[in-house]
């Protein structure tokens, strides 16, 4: 059996009256690819903190490779914070070179600007790059140490579609040399797209965790499938569903869209007109905390 790369056990962190983290225990195994979600206020930027050791909990333990953290944790994680004041005066280059002078053991700084997409900017002072540059380069930093975990904290928050999938293609290197990533993200598409293993936490506690599909199929099994109501069958007889008149729509929830699919076209539907909507993590998200993610 593996080892656990982080245990945190029954961590807790209270605030005067606000109890921020109330007694979350999980594990995250080496090579994996942990997402935590949470509505703002659910707790999730206090819980990271706690584990990445900036701030001590009230009870409970975080264990790290077996042991309490001790020095060779800071030397062996890599942070990625939402926001890193950089020296507007130093280059992209200089600000590499010169945060790998602050560990023992340093990637080559000449590799992390090709994985990270740097090179065009490498000799570029830092206030003269693009808002995704800038992300990219807080990633460089975290991974110059050559870390075993990584944390992300909402990477690809700001920026737009063609960067964040940059920023999604270079998590997706990482991953596959085999490192431990905690990530937290505000975009669900990103979760369900990087991480092995999610846990949706609310008012200081863990309320789900699990893979992102075997979350959807448990708390959110049903596709709906719409169909104008002059195109559906009279009666729809045979087909599988709870199904229910909206306005000028037939909207059919089932478990089993391929078979509504089949039964529809058997019947001469015009598929152009469908519409079929699989559920995704967002619905699982909503679903159990009742809001949106950016409240």
């Amino acid at each position: 059996m593996t080892q656990p790369l982080l245990e945190i056990t029954d961590v807790r962190k209270q605030y005067k009256s606000l109890c921020a983290v109330d007694g979350v225990s999980l594990s995250i195994d080496p090579g994996t690819c942990f997402g935590l979600l949470g509505p703002n206020g659910a707790g999730k930027t206090t819980l990271i903190e706690i584990v990445e050791d900036i701030i001590r909990p009230t009870s409970g333990t975080v264990r790290y490779k077996g042991h309490p953290r001790g020095s060779n944790f800071r030397q062996e994680v890599g942070i990625m914070f939402q926001q890193t004041a950089l020296f507007s005066y130093m280059t992209v280059f200089e600000t590499l070179k010169t945060f790998a002078r602050l560990y023992d053991h340093c990637d080559d700084i000449d590799r992390l600007i090709r994985l990270c997409y740097l090179n065009e900017v490498g000799q570029q002072l830092n206030d003269r790059i693009s808002g995704g540059q800038k992300q990219r380069l807080l990633l460089a930093l975290a991974l110059l140490n050559r870390p075993d975990l990584i944390f992300l904290d909402e990477p690809s928050t700001g920026l737009d579609p063609q960067a964040r999938r940059n920023m999604w293609d270079i998590i997706t290197t990482i991953k596959a040399q085999g490192r431990t990533i905690v990530l937290t993200t505000h975009y669900m598409e990103e979760a369900e797209k990087l991480c092995d293993d999610v846990a949706i936490m609310d008012k200081g506690q863990i309320i789900a965790r699990g893979e992102p599909q075997a979350l959807i199929k448990t708390h959110c099994p049903q596709a709906t499938v719409t169909v104008p109501t002059s195109e559906f069958p009279e009666g729809g007889d045979g087909i599988e569903g709870f199904i229910r008149q909206h306005g000028e729509r037939i909207v059919i929830r089932t478990q089993n869209v391929n078979g509504v699919v089949g039964q529809l076209l058997a019947r001469g539907v015009d598929m152009r007109v469908v519409d079929v909507k699989t559920p995704n993590l967002e619905d699982v998200f909503l679903k159990l905390t009742g809001r949106s993610l950016r409240e």
